[in-house]
């Protein structure tokens, strides 16, 4: 039988290459679309058509995982190139997408659950149809990129844009240096600890967009995340539980906004309070594998380097 084939656009960082494993290992040809080729790889550059258009046809998927990483300060130039890396890269995509003979009958870009804006402590979770769409440069930044998305004219291809919330793994993103700063004391609250954090475990990550290509029926944005998020100090706590340092230092904002600078990085990673719940995957019947984040970190802690 034929491999079915998956494009992966910007596809080499964390995510990408665990959706690499995953759907390899159920007999995909994963083909990921990145700055330099090779094996496994078709050379684009995220903003122009090219001979990489062609693998495009006939595949059974295409996912956008495209846009330069936030974590820096944003400068006028970092929120310039925040925003085109992914806009550019969406909508030549969508381009791509509606020029083919044989298009891929689904196609899903990455967005990010910041979209929704700070969560105050009263006020309930958002959900795709209730949650409270921000105005702030992250939050714009989001509606940008999902608009390049539904902006496309691809009318045989199925769309959806996943709003991903912290994606917890042992290889990569967020959870190895938060366990390093917790085994040096810092597994203590953050500003005032009382932000919620939602999060998701990267198998449940993968698990996720396999039950949305599977899902014909579905289509529009979902909120990719576990379904019990926490408070920053509920989660420093249990990261705390593991390591149980001698001492413990306090975080205060003052004295995060110090080390942002220091780290050229901003605050708002860790203070804004981002309490989200995946209810249209809920109501489609996905199930979660680590629905809470004590199970997660049960899995995931003692495999970290």
């Amino acid at each position: 039988m034929k491999r079915l084939k998956m494009l992966l656009a910007g596809g080499t960082g964390f995510l990408g290459q665990h959706l690499t494993r995953y759907f390899t290992g159920r007999g995909y040809q994963v083909v990921v679309l990145s700055r330099r080729s090779g094996i496994g790889r078709v050379a684009w550059n995220g903003r122009t058509l090219g001979p990489w258009t062609a693998e495009l046809e006939g595949a059974a998927a295409v996912i956008n995982l495209a846009g330069r990483s936030v974590d820096c300060r944003y400068t006028l130039a970092n929120k310039y190139a925040i925003t085109r890396s992914r806009t550019e890269s969406t909508r030549v995509l969508g381009q791509a997408i509606g020029a083919c003979q044989a298009p891929p009958p689904v196609w899903l870009n990455l967005s990010t659950a910041t979209i929704y804006a700070d969560t105050a402590a009263d006020r309930p979770a958002n959900t795709e149809a209730t949650g409270l769409i921000g105005r702030n440069f992250s939050e714009m930044v989001a509606q940008q990129w999902e608009a390049e998305c539904w902006a496309a004219a691809t009318p045989s291809t199925r769309r959806l844009v996943l709003r991903t919330a912290i994606v917890l793994g042992s290889t990569g993103g967020a959870l190895p240096v938060m366990a390093r700063l917790a085994r040096f004391g810092l597994g203590t609250p953050q500003g005032t600890g009382q932000q919620w954090v939602s999060w998701l475990h990267v198998l449940d990550f993968c698990r996720a967009v396999e039950f949305l290509l599977a899902r014909s029926e579905l289509d529009g944005a979902f909120n990719l995340c576990a379904p019990q998020p926490l408070t920053n100090q509920e989660f420093n706590g249990l990261l705390d539980h593991y390591y149980q340092p001698r001492f413990h230092l306090p975080q205060p904002r003052w004295l995060l906004e110090i080390g942002a600078f220091l780290l050229r990085t901003e605050t708002e990673l860790i203070l804004k309070s981002r309490k989200v719940i995946p209810e249209r995957l809920l109501q489609a019947g996905f199930q979660f594998q680590f629905p809470t984040c004590r199970q997660a970190l049960a899995d995931l802690v003692p495999r970290l380097p």
